[in-house]
């Protein structure tokens, strides 16, 4: 039986990454998340400065061909060596995850739905929504917080590349979601929706196993 790959997508900080770890959480190793995030190109013949100036919202800022070639190797069951990549330093880091397939793979990120041959991997397709000036102060708090950023970098980011590509690529990707789930990741009446779905697949996947 082929795994349930579920696509989680949204703007930047709209509670997607909440909504994947949950679900995540909630059902442990028989599911496996793939980020888009991890898939950030490598720049090495770049300064730090150089990279600091790159546009990291566009869809060519993504190897999005060797993700595509680690989700169908997960959707065969097979393991992958996925990159990680390191927001401080704006690239590719030498370590890899070890990904192992599941029956149940969460594809998460902001363009996930703008790359066809992605979207066209997904059985089911959701579309986590957040008013602007939420996601704008959420990511400020999380780059400050986690990522070493400074206020008017997040700031001078946001506005040249993050609110233009989003209303370029991200905002209209949402006409391919089967779902859209407004107020971030904590809406629960949708989450609810989501276990049970994830349920039900699982419950089969086990009655196959036994036939």
């Amino acid at each position: 039986m082929k795994p349930l790959v579920l696509g989680i997508a949204g703007g930047t900080n709209s509670g997607k990454t909440t909504l994947t770890q949950r679900l995540a959480r909630c059902f442990g190793r028989q599911v496996t998340v793939l980020s888009h995030d991890s898939y950030y190109k490598r720049h090495d013949h770049l300064t730090y400065e150089e990279r600091t100036q790159l546009n990291y919202d566009a869809p060519e800022s993504f190897e999005n061909q060797l993700m595509i070639d680690h989700l169908d190797s997960l959707i065969r069951g097979e393991s992958v060596e996925c990159p990680v990549y390191d927001y401080t330093v704006h690239n590719r880091s030498e370590q890899v995850e070890h990904l192992d397939s599941a029956p149940v793979i969460l594809v998460e990120g902001i363009l996930i739905f703008a790359e066809p041959a992605l979207r066209d991997r997904m059985d089911v397709k959701v579309f986590v929504d957040a008013p602007a000036d939420v996601r704008i102060l959420r990511r400020i708090a999380r780059d400050v917080r986690d990522r070493g950023r400074t206020v008017e970098s997040v700031m001078s980011q946001y506005l040249n590349t993050v609110r233009p590509m989003h209303e370029l690529h991200v905002e209209p990707s949402k006409q391919y979601a089967d779902m859209i789930v407004l107020h971030g990741g904590m809406n629960e009446a949708a989450y609810k929706m989501l276990e049970g779905m994830i349920l039900q697949h699982l419950h089969s996947w086990q009655e196959g196993e036994r036939d």
